[in-house]
């Protein structure tokens, strides 16, 4: 980044003075928490307003206030105070020629007077307005000056002229007069008696043009909304009413509005039937969590259905939900690598004529690894590259991108390893989804299907069959003593297994595999049972079960059986304990969060950083992943089933008071409550990384969340007279996951206690849950055999007759291969975990809090730096709380930000 230079910060820099400072002014602004170099002044939280208040009194005791947008009245008696608000401004990193001809036209605009204005609005009410005071207007003055400046950031100034009954400002009106929006990060008010006045910004800011409402922004010092401030009560309002939209109209890139909507964008029925795809939410048999609404024409061939916008365009989320510059850039080289991988086995197959995407053996698969090429190499035609739709990478694509992948770390030194049973059970308690293993708390595994549809509720699997390799113990015994576990997919996937099955090039079961944990803390799988609907109503159902080999043949048959079980895994994985319980039922929260509470709520300021970047990303995934012919279909083996999946997870599993990590042990039976052990849970399995390091995080969230949150609820009357606490938790409910509305498990929002839980929650899921089921993607799915995401054949039958087995016998590993994703679907799907796994160089991770000043309360700040503190470094990869950017394997951001 380039840092400004000396012309760039060539205002008057003598500090602003203060023409007079009577001492009753200073002495009645001691009690509020600025900050001025090293010095604090603190109040109690509940007493800044009537500290503030008293202020106010002495203030209109005297002088009366002036008339709004005037300056100080001439006849009022007591001294001027001259401000100076510095004004950060975020440039581009990088500019083209429509950015340099941009910034030259808001220079000329500038220069003729259309500026950037100011205004300060004071917490005092005007006797005249009935409103807040007003200063005059001021403009940004050396804009036109600064306009040639190379920096990222760049400091601009204004000044403002107030009486001392003026009273202390607490929001700036903000009015951008250019052609073009600018990014305003911050505002500092110097040259005020109690100190500097922060107001964080860090929002885009459109020309009046498109946005003739004058913005605003309020200072860093968080109220309740009883608490606020009397001359900003109204601009509190104003503010949260201009984010909530009126529910109509197609929204434009510029606009700042949230409101929820179904998924009724995932099909694409005008281009072809086959892409036609169920709308998910306000439906019995497909409820849904609710999507940010987009207001976009609908379908010819279906007026229920939103138009599908092809991928050079963008799908609106409001503005302040983009990526900002840097993430920008970061994901597009991801998206673009992406597209070359998508594109390498056609390129290889236009070149070297192969007509098949086969791996013939796991060489072929080493080699994705080993060799590459360099794009300019296939001498492509500059067409090619324009149709990238990013034409200032095109120089970048031509001479850099390479189609070879980097290897998974946990594979380099044995790639076979994922051949090994104790590391399929490693990875069910620290791998890709160490969420969904469960303890076996009976014997047979029961179903809660019909069995005259599905087949028989019991599972097939013997006691015999188990009892070989349990060291002894009886099957019975090892329930009691809490040693068998399991991964259940019977009931997710068994009622769609013949929808997939007919599906060209798609072949599933309905699996449940039974893991023992035996003396010496080894975790292995002991029987594997995969399952087929009956063939039509009334016939009985299709059941096999499969253990660890003793031979050639049973060891190949075992290794597919595996293959099966994992891929179940893959797509549950994908579709509910990463899509649905992380990004899509949390995407109400951002929406609620700004729809119902103001900037300057507390509430507000602890849940931003959470919030960061996840409209955005869900956007991108609904246009590229999860519809219709998109990733997840093309290369899952669920298919165009898969959302149908996601749906009916979301019906029968999903419950918010299930979802903090304490709740979700406990309903799994891998946790009981225990008051001796630490946070009060003892783990049945103690090398479960997973759960042990994850409740570390979530004790220090919890902590974290109850000091910050005792900060401004000390009695039951602080969240009782909350209005806009309460409309949020509404909202979540009633419109944000209003198919499940009516479920008696939702918590109260009544005490103290109540509001901890469910922020602890959130927070809980948009940082350590997501990181723990993204982050680690490639690393385990990297190699394609060890987490494979598509099974393409079913398992042949022990028969001389049979072809398909056969087939197996003379080539097992060739079988094996051809079972699993071929070289185009790994290709693709390994290129997708890369970029999901990879984090951005502007990562904001679990502790950390990049936006300067964000609160004016000493207090918070230090239980912030306590939390910080103790996101040390854990021995679970995946819950390393930071990382370098990149591929890592570890490392928790705040929010679901990819």
């Amino acid at each position: 980044m380039h840092q400004a230079s000396a012309g760039c910060k060539s205002y008057n820099s003598s500090s602003s003075h203060l023409l007079s400072s009577p001492h009753g002014i200073t002495e009645s602004l001691s009690g509020l928490r600025t900050f001025h170099g090293t010095s604090e002044h603190r109040q109690p939280r509940k007493g800044a307003i009537l500290a503030m208040r008293s202020f106010t009194i002495k203030a209109v005791q005297d002088g009366r206030g002036r008339n709004r947008g005037e300056g100080p009245p001439q006849d009022c008696a007591g001294p001027l105070i001259k401000l100076k608000a510095i004004v950060t401004i975020r440039r581009k990193h990088y500019h083209d020629y429509k950015d340099t001809i941009q910034e030259e036209l808001d220079r000329v605009s500038d220069a003729a007077g259309q500026k950037v204005i100011l205004q300060l609005v004071s917490n005092t009410i005007d006797p005249v307005t009935r409103a807040g005071k007003r200063s005059k207007p001021s403009p940004l003055h050396d804009w036109a000056d600064k306009a040639k400046c190379v920096a990222d950031k760049v400091e601009y100034l204004a000044e403002f002229i107030i009486n001392h009954a003026f009273g202390v400002p607490g929001a700036i009106l903000v009015l951008n007069e250019h052609p073009h929006e600018l990014y305003l990060e911050t505002i500092a008010l110097e040259g005020f008696p109690g100190g500097r006045i922060y107001f964080p910004c860090y929002s885009w800011v459109h020309s009046k043009r498109d946005c003739p409402e004058r913005r605003v922004f309020f200072s860093n010092l968080p109220f309740l909304p009883q608490h606020t401030p009397h001359g900003i009560r109204d601009l509190r309002e104003e503010d949260k009413a201009s984010l909530q939209g009126t529910g109509g109209g197609v929204r434009k890139p510029h606009e700042r509005v949230y409101d929820y909507d179904i998924y009724n964008d995932l099909g694409n029925p005008d281009k072809n039937a086959s892409l036609i795809r169920p709308t998910l939410g306000n439906s019995e048999r497909f409820p849904y969590p609710r999507r940010c609404r987009t207001g976009r024409t609908h379908t010819r061939a279906d007026p229920l259905v939103e138009s599908i916008l092809g991928k050079e365009s963008s799908y609106y989320v409001p503005r302040d939900e983009t990526f900002e510059e840097i993430k920008k850039e970061n994901f597009t080289l991801g998206t673009l690598k992406l597209i070359m991988h998508q594109l390498a086995p056609g390129l290889l197959k236009t070149i070297t004529r192969v007509s098949n995407h086969e791996f013939t053996g796991f060489s072929d698969i080493d080699r994705l690894y080993k060799e590459g090429m360099v794009l300019k190499e296939l001498d492509l035609p500059s067409e090619f590259f324009k149709r990238l739709w990013v034409p200032k990478f095109v120089n970048l694509l031509e001479n850099s991108i390479n189609l070879q992948y980097s290897q998974p770390q946990l594979f380099s030194k044995d790639r076979f390893s994922w051949l090994r049973d104790d590391t399929v059970g490693r990875q069910a308690l620290a791998g890709i989804n160490p969420l969904q293993i469960q303890l076996l708390k009976s014997f047979l595994p029961k179903s809660e299907l019909n069995p005259e549809v599905y087949g028989p509720c019991e599972s097939s699997i013997k006691a015999e069959q188990i009892e070989r390799q349990l060291g002894g113990l009886t099957v019975e015994k090892a329930i009691e003593q809490k040693k068998l576990f399991i991964l259940d997919y019977h009931d997710a996937f068994m009622p769609f297994i013949n929808k997939i099955n007919a599906l060209d090039g798609h072949k599933m079961y309905a699996s449940r595999s039974i893991f023992y944990l035996n003396t010496k803390g080894t975790f292995t799988p002991v029987a594997i049972e995969l399952s087929l609907p009956p063939p039509s109503r009334g016939l009985p159902g299709r059941q096999r079960v499969f253990t660890p080999g003793q031979d050639a043949t049973s060891h190949w048959f075992w290794q597919l059986a595996k293959v099966h079980a994992a891929c179940n895994n893959a797509g549950y994985h994908q579709l509910v304990n990463h899509w649905l319980r992380t990004h899509a039922v949390v995407e109400p929260y951002v929406i609620a969060t700004h729809r119902c509470l103001s900037f300057m709520h507390p509430i507000c300021k602890l849940l931003h950083p959470h919030l960061r970047y996840t409209l955005e990303i869900n956007a991108l995934a609904r246009q590229s992943l999860i519809n219709a012919g998109g990733v997840i279909e093309k290369c899952f083996t669920p298919g165009s089933l898969s959302m149908s999946i996601s749906a009916a997870a979301y019906k029968s599993i999903w419950r918010f008071d299930m979802e903090s990590l304490p709740a979700d042990l406990i309903r799994r039976g891998m946790a009981e409550e225990d008051p001796e052990s630490p946070g009060g849970l003892r783990l049945l399995i103690e090398d479960y990384p997973y759960a042990a390091d994850g409740l570390l995080i979530w004790d220090a969230i919890k902590t974290w969340v109850d000091e910050y949150v005792s900060l401004y609820y000390s009695n039951p009357q602080d969240l009782a007279g909350d209005n806009e606490i309460h409309e949020w938790w509404r909202e979540i409910r009633e419109c944000g996951h209003v198919d499940k509305k009516d479920e008696d498990w939702w918590p109260e929002l009544r005490t103290k206690k109540d509001l901890i839980g469910i922020l602890s929650t959130i927070i809980w899921i948009t940082s350590a849950h997501h990181a723990a089921v993204n982050f680690g993607q490639y690393t385990y799915g990297g190699y394609v055999p060890n987490h494979p995401c598509m099974t393409r054949m079913l398992i042949p039958e022990q028969d001389e007759d049979c072809e398909e087995y056969k087939k197996l016998l003379q080539d097992p590993q060739k079988y094996f291969l051809s079972t699993i994703s071929n070289r185009l679907q790994s290709t693709v799907v390994m290129s997708v975990l890369d970029s999901l796994s990879t984090h951005a160089p502007d990562e904001e991770y679990l502790g950390q809090r990049h936006q300067a000043k964000w609160t004016a309360d000493a207090d918070a700040l230090a239980a912030a730096s306590k939390f910080s503190s103790k996101m040390g470094v854990l021995p679970y990869e995946l819950l390393r709380p930071t990382s370098g950017p990149g591929v890592t394997g570890r490392g928790v951001p705040n929010s679901i930000s990819i």
